[in-house]
């Protein structure tokens, strides 16, 4: 992609970005069964549309992905909690009533159901599923699949499922293909999510522990793909089914599901993910390194022509990516302990040795969108929405918050003079060459890694050298996948890497990252235990909003909290995506707005010869 057409194309998706975001917030009726739903105002597509924007209705079928992926499994079964699963498999595997856009905030199109019907205030909303709906194994999915589905994940799934599941007041058959779900509380966003929960097949486990399955059980789902092979530890193999019944029955697919076969191949590390790359074995790689996307992709594979890259822009926000603090642990309950971290962590310094400075650093959650918090002190709504917590929020959320910045040399000489300040202020002194307490305890913790991230290892071994000048030893620990999903899930950690993903319609998945009800779930996702009603309150504000400017409002004030919370050290942001490729594995030449994002690779892509 050429550098003009490049910048148009970032020109153009934050425009539509904007936009989208507005029209979002319009006013919203319905008062009939509908082919589609969007968050606020109607969804973009009409009832008669063919495919969605960014999809290839004339695409050819066949031919092979494979992806690498560092780490391992034990678990094909991604709706539930035991077990280490492949994060892709619940993308591939479950298919839900209504399916997501990409080219719009929050918009739903019709699945496995043909309509859509809801009360003006969103208080039910009510499903009609299609008649051809059918499993895998060719029996039809029934509105007692539907009921059961969210039953089983809402009361012992996978903890994602339960906070909707928890607002749910009755769900019930109407007439002979209907659902009806009504609510307990006010959310406009429910009627959305109720469309979004996988439908699984009730009678597989009649004589089986949903909770407890793995290796040994494949969820049957309605999905076109299906896995075929896998050997545990070393690759899954999904094949899409010849059978699959939305073919010619459900507009959202035309142009979708192109590939014959995915087949996702594990490796111990990422240098032996990327060799496998380069010599053919695997044919598409997503690289997150400038500096590497720059220096290290001039193979053979890439000097033939065989092989070939491309720069994917998007207009979502950058979520947030870094090493994330317990404040579960009273090590970090502390603020100023927190920001005496990230004063520590010297970002420039990093971000030279790891990628040249190429790429630039998530300065908050919602960063690169228009949900973004603004620099300096809050005005407007935003003030108003966060005055009456002015006393139990860090000041910074009102008064203004920005990371601190290196001059970029090794020593970093006044941020960690900065850092030895809050320390001390938080009641720590360096004696010996030690950092201490009071009481002459050592302050210390664990950076919990997973094995195979050569990258965020580098990156910690210089954040360790950084802390010695704090007087400042923590424990590395570097386990395997499955070791590691166990301890995390259980929240066995001081710090670790995290990464958060974020849309450009927040809603009730903001409770499950960091509201107070995730804090004690197992499994969960509020991984800096953060408990705050402040943060709760915004997340209902923007789920309750009836107009764009309180729900603006509400996401930067919410933005604001967890930023100047101090509760992760954020690393860089990626605002495009790189991925080489095949160049027989071809992606339309229209963009939705989510850019890179589940349901589009590999879902619109198709493979051809060039």
């Amino acid at each position: 992609m050429t550098t003009g057409i490049y910048t148009k194309l970032v020109g153009k998706l934050r425009v539509i970005a904007i936009v989208a975001t507005t029209s979002l917030l319009a006013s919203f009726t319905i008062a009939e069964p509908m082919h589609g739903i969007a968050m606020y105002g109607d969804p973009a597509l009409p009832l008669d549309f063919a495919h969605l924007p960014y999809a290839n209705p004339n695409a050819p079928s066949g031919g092979t992905i494979v992806t690498a992926n560092v780490g391992s499994f034990d678990s094909l079964n991604p709706f539930i909690v035991k077990g280490s699963v492949h994060w892709q498999l619940r993308f591939l595997m479950g298919e839900s009533l209504m399916a997501r856009s990409l080219d719009e905030p929050f918009s739903l199109y019709g699945l496995l159901a043909e309509s859509v019907e809801t009360a003006e205030d969103r208080s039910w909303v009510e499903f009609s599923l299609r008649p051809e709906a059918r499993f895998s194994d060719g029996s039809p999915v029934t509105v007692d699949d539907v009921i059961w589905s969210y039953e089983t994940l809402g009361t012992i799934g996978h903890p994602r499922y339960q906070g909707f599941y928890n607002k749910v007041e009755s769900i019930e058959i109407v007439g002979e293909r209907g659902v009806r779900f009504t609510f307990a509380k006010e959310d406009r966003e429910l009627a959305l999510l109720a469309g979004l929960r996988p439908i699984l097949q009730k009678a597989q486990w009649d004589d089986t522990d949903f909770a407890e399955s793995g290796l040994d059980v494949v969820p049957i789902t309605s999905s076109p793909y299906r896995i075929t092979s896998f050997e545990a530890g070393r690759y899954i193999e999904m094949t899409r089914n010849p059978d699959y019944w939305g073919t010619g029955v459900v507009p959202f697919v035309n142009g979708l599901y192109n590939l014959n076969t995915i087949r996702m191949e594990f490796f111990g590390d990422e240098t032996a993910a990327f060799e496998a790359f380069k010599v053919g074995e695997v044919n598409t790689n997503r690289e997150f390194n400038a500096a590497k996307w720059d220096s290290q992709y001039d193979f053979s594979l890439m000097q033939s022509g065989d092989f070939v890259r491309s720069l994917l822009p998007h207009s979502r926000p950058s979520g947030i990516t870094g090493f994330v603090m317990n404040t579960r642990l009273p090590q970090f309950k502390d603020i100023r302990v927190r920001d005496a971290m990230i004063h520590a962590f010297n970002f420039e310094f990093i971000n030279d040795a790891m990628t040249g400075g190429a790429q630039p650093r998530i300065t908050s959650y919602f960063s690169n969108s228009p949900l973004a918090m603004q620099s300096g002190p809050a005005t407007g709504r935003v003030l108003e929405f966060l005055q009456p917590f002015s006393t139990v929020i860090p000041s910074g959320a009102i008064s203004g918050y920005e990371l601190p910045v290196s001059d970029g040399s090794e020593r970093n000489r006044a941020n960690i003079g900065a850092a030895l300040g809050l320390m001390e202020q938080a009641g720590y002194n360096v004696q010996n060459g030690v950092m201490m307490n009071e009481e002459k305890v050592a302050f210390t913790f664990e950076i919990l890694l997973s094995s195979g991230s050569s990258e965020n290892q580098s990156m910690v071994d210089m954040y360790v050298q950084s802390l010695s000048r704090l007087g400042i030893t923590p424990k590395i620990t570097v386990v395997d996948g499955a070791q590691y999903s166990e301890r995390t899930d259980a929240y066995d950690f001081g710090m670790t890497y995290y990464r958060r993903g974020l849309s450009l319609s927040p809603g009730n998945e903001q409770y499950l990252y960091w509201g107070i009800d995730a804090v004690d779930v197992a499994g969960g996702r509020n991984m800096m235990g953060v408990k705050s009603d402040a943060i709760d309150a915004m997340i209902n504000l923007l789920l309750t909003s009836a107009s764009q400017d309180d729900f603006l409002a509400a996401t930067k004030s919410l933005d604001r909290l967890l930023t100047a919370g101090r509760y992760v050290i954020p690393i860089y942001q990626w605002n495009i995506s790189r991925i080489a490729h095949d160049k027989n594995l071809n992606y339309p030449d229209t963009l939705p707005i989510f850019g890179d994002w589940p349901g589009w690779q590999p879902d619109v892509w198709w493979y051809s010869k060039n």
